[in-house]
């Protein structure tokens, strides 16, 4: 699983890095969805043991977790990090046109905190209809100095 600097021209370092991976009906292993996010925000100055990308693994693995789970087909993600290494955004798509739904918090349930811890880590989480299925964006602040 390379991961790559996405530009036009490869001595912009405005742009956005950006790490992106698609399955077949087989699905995808949350681990390497875990280990890209884990590799790609270490190579932009998180390292693993920092709580940034600790988050940012849970967050990765809850909604690819939640894709494989819940919509069987085709589907992907993509991870891309601003410039600054300050802001991820995480977009998982699936074919599933159901919103994932976020329960109430119950510490005494086995199960179905994914989406609430989602919401709890990241700025800003959104579901988009697509014409077969949907994507989930979820926006995280890494450096709360941006």
């Amino acid at each position: 699983m390379p991961l790559v600097r996405q530009t036009v021209n490869d001595h912009d370092t405005s742009a956005a890095v950006r790490y992106c991976v698609v399955w077949d009906g087989a699905g995808v292993a949350i681990g390497d969805a875990r280990r890209a996010v884990r590799t790609l925000l270490a190579r932009a100055g998180h390292p693993a043991e920092e709580r940034a990308s600790q988050d940012a693994q849970l967050v990765v693995s809850e909604l690819v977790t939640n894709a494989v789970r819940h919509a069987p087909g085709d589907g992907g993600l993509l991870l891309e990090l601003t410039p600054d290494a300050g802001v991820l955004t995480v977009t998982v798509r699936d074919s599933s046109p159901s919103e994932p739904q976020q329960r109430p918090y119950d510490a005494g349930r086995v199960g179905g905190h994914g989406m609430y811890l989602v919401a709890r880590l990241c700025e800003h989480v959104e579901t988009v209809a697509l014409a077969d299925g949907k994507q989930v964006i979820a926006r995280m602040v890494l450096d709360r100095t941006v």
